[in-house]
């Protein structure tokens, strides 16, 4: 899915997409922390960057497959708490709060998310 170039950015940060997640996703840059992952790859889901989704998710867990659900959108994202995961830490955990519409119907997901750098940069290694 193409967004706007001027389009508010998915993760909830106050920047367009194309200044925000967009060039991550566009790989002209890379999270700097696990945070700045977390939104990146939120954004990723709501705009159906599947490639990213797999090039950021550690190898030893990744699934073959980052597919979308044509009937499911990402409608906002609340970070509850990081831990680590600054540009001093090669670990860190981001528990955060994602709503979604599915079918018409609101929902949430709640998860604690762990995040290791691998090759100096950070990738999403699984569920706390």
């Amino acid at each position: 899915m193409s967004r706007s170039a001027t389009a508010s950015c998915p993760c909830g940060l106050p920047a367009p997409y194309s200044a925000c997640c967009g060039r991550l996703h566009r790989g002209e840059g890379a999270a700097t922390t696990a945070e700045q992952l977390m939104r990146s790859r939120f954004s990723a889901f709501g705009v159906g960057d599947e490639a990213y989704l797999l090039r950021t998710w550690h190898p030893d867990v990744r699934p073959p497959r980052a597919g979308s659900d044509k009937g499911l959108r990402w409608v906002s994202l609340e970070i509850l708490e990081t831990t680590g995961g600054t540009v001093f830490h090669t670990e860190g955990t981001v528990r955060f709060r994602a709503r979604f519409v599915e079918r018409g119907r609101p929902g949430q997901l709640e998860e604690h998310s762990r995040f290791v750098r691998l090759d100096g940069r950070w990738v999403y290694a699984g569920v706390v």
